[in-house]
């Protein structure tokens, strides 16, 4: 049963505060009404991820679960649901903010690339796979904040690319196990790293150069993203801030460990996360 709206939403919510890990300290800064829309979003995000990493259903496929998936959205889209509790929510959101459906097809084919082992050979092909799972998801959730220039629409793009690239140098160790290598190919080549090294754990001084590479690519979007945050609404803010914040320091933690990413996760302590909470909730941003 896919139940009632307000159920819908409390699904959202419940699993937002469960997974969502640095988006929902910066959900917490808005009015009820775009968190919940936020959360929504983050739910339907979260399940097509999930679809890509976890072990399909005996006798299907994940391949098959995304197509399903597919389906649904396009008839939530056209206001009917199957029984996943997210549908009510997200239909209600994506109509409320006016956002474009497209991008939700972005986020699947985005996913759906992720089904076989990856392999970019250049930027702009990382760039394009960089857009599909997290432009389109900072394109989304300005809607939600409220934006009066198409200029933002440019920003919320190079600001999605900016936390994917962040994620991406985290995750290089997670990432290689899957058999996913999404540094380009190009770049590895350049800086003499060979990707059998970041499969078995290797951390070699091209590796660290390479990263450093990566890392001021990264730091680049940033700051070219960085007028976005004046120009979207003004209740919404001090969200949007800390949530780039948190990212920012990642990136920035990173950084400092020297890009030893290849032995343990590198996360901001719950403490930090709440210190920048803290901070945007005092204006002093």
């Amino acid at each position: 049963m896919t139940g009632t709206l307000e159920q819908s939403y409390d699904f959202c919510r419940r699993l937002a505060r469960r997974r969502a890990r640095n988006f929902y300290y910066s959900f917490v800064l808005l009015p009820d009404q775009q968190r919940n829309a936020i959360c929504a979003i983050y739910a339907f995000m979260r399940y097509c991820d999930d679809l890509s990493d976890e072990a399909p259903a005996p006798g299907s496929s994940a391949r098959d679960s995304i197509e399903r998936w597919r389906g649904d959205l396009d008839a939530a889209l056209e206001g009917r649901f199957s029984g996943h509790a997210v549908w009510p929510a997200f239909h209600d959101t994506v109509t409320r903010y006016h956002i474009p459906p497209a991008y939700f097809h972005e986020m699947i084919e985005g996913v759906t690339s992720d089904l076989r082992p990856r392999r970019m050979e250049t930027f702009e092909e990382l760039y394009r796979y960089c857009y599909q799972v997290a432009s389109v998801v900072g394109l989304t959730v300005i809607h939600i904040f409220g934006f009066h220039s198409p200029d933002a629409l440019p920003l919320a793009e190079k600001c999605g690319v900016a936390f994917q690239l962040t994620n991406i140098l985290r995750d290089v160790r997670e990432d290689a196990a899957r058999d996913r290598l999404y540094l380009p190919a190009e770049d590895l080549a350049r800086f003499h790293v060979d990707p059998q090294d970041l499969q078995e754990g290797k951390r070699t001084d091209e590796f660290v150069d390479l990263m450093e590479f990566e890392a001021a690519r990264a730091r680049t979007y940033y700051k070219e993203s960085a007028p976005l945050v004046e120009m979207v609404d003004s209740h919404s803010r001090s969200s949007l801030w800390a949530l780039i914040e948190i990212y920012s320091r990642l990136l920035a933690k990173i950084v400092r460990t020297n890009y030893d990413v290849l032995s343990h996760r590198i996360e901001l302590p719950a403490r930090e996360k709440l210190w920048i909470i803290a901070k945007a909730l005092l204006g002093s941003r």
